[in-house]
């Protein structure tokens, strides 16, 4: 499953190894890391929202050529506290169910208010545990190239959001026509308005059940959303509406108010910590056995004359069941202690698990008509001092496995962004990306896209990349589809050990294994 964060000019998309699914156990030496938590929330009643995605071609066509009627951003006046913000939202609401918005048949308008104290917001998110609402969280790396800024001063550090004002979701595989459904609520001239999701895999193959409640992709616009600044906070609202989708601005204004009188603005700092818990069982799918034989059948696979297969990854998953249900927000507060240089989200649709992950890759960074992608493969394990540091990133950068690997993954890359791009530069061709404890051989390559239309066409293309799937992509879907894993027995924890295969000499030790784990939702 690719994560994205995505709005009209700007567009983020992470890989997050094989992610439908992905990545580390605790206590691995990998620094990706996925997990899939059943967090027993209790069971509530059924909550409503729209769904921006039309089904039927003929709908398709009529969204292709209608966008919605109206999209603004309303700054209001800034305050001193959540609590004042939320008085201020509150007053706001009141003023817009009078306002001539009504009479319009569609849109989409956020009202924020600018908070001159900062607050974490996965504070303010873990705030609201008490709502039985979707929710979506985003962290940002620290050593992002290309940091959003708000009103050209502060920078944004997480995004926290809870409600959706318009869900996007289907069972079939994400679309070209998909793509345009959330694209019609999204404008340059609001850039804060973003769209916070997930794409599965391999669409394709078998859903596991715990995977059910995601469709084949799901994003969401929050309705209630509060932004961490460098210098400050945010505290917004977002009202979505569309009479040819069943909801019309009096659904949309009342729903918003429903979740804005739940919506705590008593913030507490929580600890980012998980407490002590016990296994009651742990299960690894395959078995060690079936595994060593999944590895040897794949590379007897790429070393037959007529297979077009040179790189496959597979993947394990790791099932635990603990004595106790684990707060995912707090694991997710673990993950951004440890992981200061890389991606943490969770994304958590109504009456389902939640999605949580750390990640260091970037699928690619789009920004008007400038888009940056990364190549990362290869990895080994940081050294316990800076000598045996240096000898083990000398060992990685001279590995002729793990040169193979990266060769595949960078110029696999760079053909797809280059049947888009005026021109694609390649810099640095090879480097060691350190990271807090592991290191990958790392590239960046970048291009200037010929139309900014060639969104969809850079995503389809290069999602799922060969370092979380294999070269070439349908050969490598098909091996592990074959591979197979059997359906989700409830459990809740899950993650997935991944191992990189290629042509080259395979050695199973620790110095040779691809070691982020990664777990898959098929």
């Amino acid at each position: 499953m690719a994560m994205a964060t995505v709005h009209k000019w700007l567009t983020h998309f992470y890989d997050t190894k094989k992610c439908s699914n992905i990545l580390v156990p605790l206590g691995s030496k990998g620094q990706q890391s996925m997990y899939f938590l059943h967090y027993h929330r209790p069971h509530h009643r059924c909550y409503l929202s729209m769904n921006g995605c039309r089904e039927g071609q003929h709908q398709h066509a009529r969204t292709r050529n209608n966008p919605v009627g109206t999209i603004e951003t309303r700054t209001l006046a800034a305050v001193a506290s959540p609590a004042m913000a939320m008085y201020s939202l509150n007053m706001a609401i009141s003023e817009l169910k009078s306002d001539a918005l009504f009479g319009t048949s569609s849109g989409i308008v956020r009202v924020q208010v600018p908070i001159e104290e900062q607050v974490e917001a996965i504070d303010w998110l873990h705030s609201q545990n008490h709502l039985l609402l979707p929710r979506c969280f985003f962290f940002g790396r620290k050593q992002c190239s290309s940091p959003c800024c708000i009103n050209g001063e502060e920078k944004l550090v997480s995004v926290a959001g809870v409600g959706s004002a318009v869900f996007f979701s289907q069972p079939h595989p994400f679309s070209y026509w998909d793509w345009i459904s959330i694209r019609r609520f999204l404008s340059e001239r609001c850039p804060l308005i973003r769209a916070y999701g997930a794409i599965r895999f391999n669409a394709k193959a078998k859903v596991s059940s715990e995977w059910l409640a995601f469709g084949s992709f799901y994003f969401m616009i929050p309705q209630v959303e509060f932004i961490e600044l460098e210098g400050g906070s945010m505290l917004t609202i977002t009202i979505a509406w569309d009479n040819d989708l069943s909801w019309s601005w009096e659904n949309a204004i009342n729903a918003l108010q429903e979740t804005l009188c739940k919506v705590s603005s008593s913030i507490v700092k929580f600890p980012k910590q998980t407490p002590p818990t016990l296994i009651s069982s742990s299960q690894n799918i395959p078995s060690k056995v079936d595994w060593d034989l999944a590895v040897n059948r794949a590379l007897q696979m790429i070393g037959q004359n007529d297979s077009l297969l040179t790189k496959v990854v597979l993947a394990r998953s790791t099932r635990v069941v603990p004595t106790v249900d684990i707060d995912p927000l707090a694991w997710l507060s673990c993950l951004k202690v440890e992981g200061e240089n890389a991606y943490q989200f969770l994304l958590q649709p109504p009456n389902a698990p939640a999605f949580i992950g750390n990640t260091p890759e970037q699928l690619f960074h789009r920004k008007c008509l400038h888009i940056t992608s990364e190549a990362l493969a290869g990895t080994r394990a940081r050294g316990a001092s800076q000598a045996l540091d240096l000898q083990i990133e000398l060992d990685l950068l001279t590995s002729p496995k793990d040169d193979i690997e990266f060769t595949i993954v960078r110029e696999t890359i760079r053909r797809k962004l280059e049947a888009v791009c005026e021109k694609v530069v390649i810099k640095p061709e090879k480097m060691i990306r350190k990271l807090s404890r592991i290191q990958h051989l790392y590239s960046q390559l970048s291009g200037r896209l010929r139309s900014e239309e060639d969104e969809f066409e850079i995503l389809s293309s290069l999602h799922p990349s060969p370092a979380v799937c294999g070269f070439p992509t349908e050969e490598a879907q098909l091996l592990i589809a074959d591979a197979g894993e059997p359906e989700n027995d409830g459990v809740h924890y899950h993650t997935r050990p991944q191992h990189s295969v290629n042509g080259a000499r395979h050695d199973p030790s620790p110095s040779h294994q691809r070691a982020p784990p990664s777990c898959d939702g098929q």
